[in-house]
């Protein structure tokens, strides 16, 4: 028997419990984060839950300087600010130091916790503690081929080895022959992936490059020197943004030909497409993922629900932001939701 099963079993009177509270909310959710209608108001504004106050726990390997995770957070608060879910959020790239962070969420008692899994192996036992805690467990971004067997309920995120994969056939398409995929974090599994995919599909030729993407001077100086040593190289492929905006840097120091093209975005990098300083670049949607993440941890306290079932993950992604949508999808990279 799984440990999904034995978990539902345990927390059944809980749910059929919060299930039978009343459900009430005002309207439906807005990227504001959900305030409250106002007072005579005809428009059909985000309302907010009056269910009891909850306390969430998003825990994520993010960076120092990860823009990436701004936008995730943001779209976990939007949830919590219309679902009365009081949020904390801690993370660390450190493997053992997020453990330790999901550790301190279980001796606080919160009534959930969402959790990437870049280094899966290393949350296990945690993961477990919280389990036998009694304490719904959700994943997000990184883990799509492990949340399963840890014993999650639910997965909001990209299959990152489908993700490269198109990624590749796109490289394709733009006329690419050689690339490099720069990896800015070993040991993170869905990278790896990403480099993988693009490996499988993409017709010419792939090179891996690590950087330490948590030291931007080094990123630069590592895909100049690479750039500089093979000229051949026409397609930087990054794995994040701002290692992106760094790598159009690199081009021009090293006075390369090559092009950029990335997975994730951020304001700048939006920009930076508009300009065509960038090709383009894979959108996982990371709001939608902090706030589905969240926002099914209420959902399942408060009615019993399981997104995807408990046996399929949400997908928010991937899709592809070029010049020819970009203008649509800049406007809400402005306000960091994009």
């Amino acid at each position: 028997m799984d440990r999904r099963s034995s978990r539902s079993r345990r927390l059944a009177p809980a749910v059929a419990v919060a299930a039978a509270a009343a459900l009430t909310l005002a309207g439906c959710s807005s990227g504001s984060g959900g305030k409250k209608s106002e007072e005579g108001g005809s428009a059909a504004s985000a309302g907010k839950a009056t269910t009891p106050r909850m306390t969430v726990a998003l825990v994520t390997h993010q960076g120092p300087g990860d823009t990436f995770w701004d936008i995730v957070r943001k779209g976990a608060e939007a949830a919590a600010a219309k679902d009365n879910i009081k949020l904390i959020y801690s993370a660390d790239p450190n493997a053992g130091n997020q453990a330790s962070q999901v550790q301190n969420a279980i001796d606080q008692k919160v009534d959930g916790i969402a959790v990437t899994l870049a280094k899966p192996d290393a949350m296990k036992s945690v993961l477990a503690k919280a389990e036998s805690s009694g304490i719904p467990v959700v994943g997000l971004n990184s883990g799509m081929g492990d949340w399963q067997k840890l014993g999650l309920m639910s997965f909001f995120g990209q299959d990152e080895s489908v993700s490269g994969e198109a990624f590749g056939k796109k490289l394709n398409e733009v006329g690419a022959k050689k690339t490099v995929c720069v990896i800015h974090e070993q040991g993170n599994v869905g990278l790896t992936q990403r480099c993988d995919g693009l490996k499988k599909t993409f017709k010419g030729s792939t090179q891996i490059l690590y950087v330490n993407g948590t030291d931007m001077p080094s990123v630069k100086s590592t895909i100049t020197a690479k750039l500089k040593q093979d000229s051949g190289i026409d397609y930087v492929a990054t794995l994040g943004a701002p290692i992106a905006m760094t790598a159009v840097q690199s081009v021009g120091d090293a006075g390369s030909k090559a092009k950029i093209a990335t997975f994730d975005l951020n304001k700048d990098l939006t920009g930076a497409i508009q300009k065509g300083t960038i090709e383009f670049a894979v959108d996982q949607q990371p709001y939608l993922q902090g706030y589905l993440a969240v926002d099914s941890l209420w959902l399942f306290k408060n009615n019993g629900n399981y997104s995807g079932g408990g046996e399929q993950p949400v997908l928010t992604g991937p899709a592809f932001v070029d010049k020819a949508n970009v203008d649509k999808v800049a406007a809400f990279a402005a306000k960091g939701t994009r």
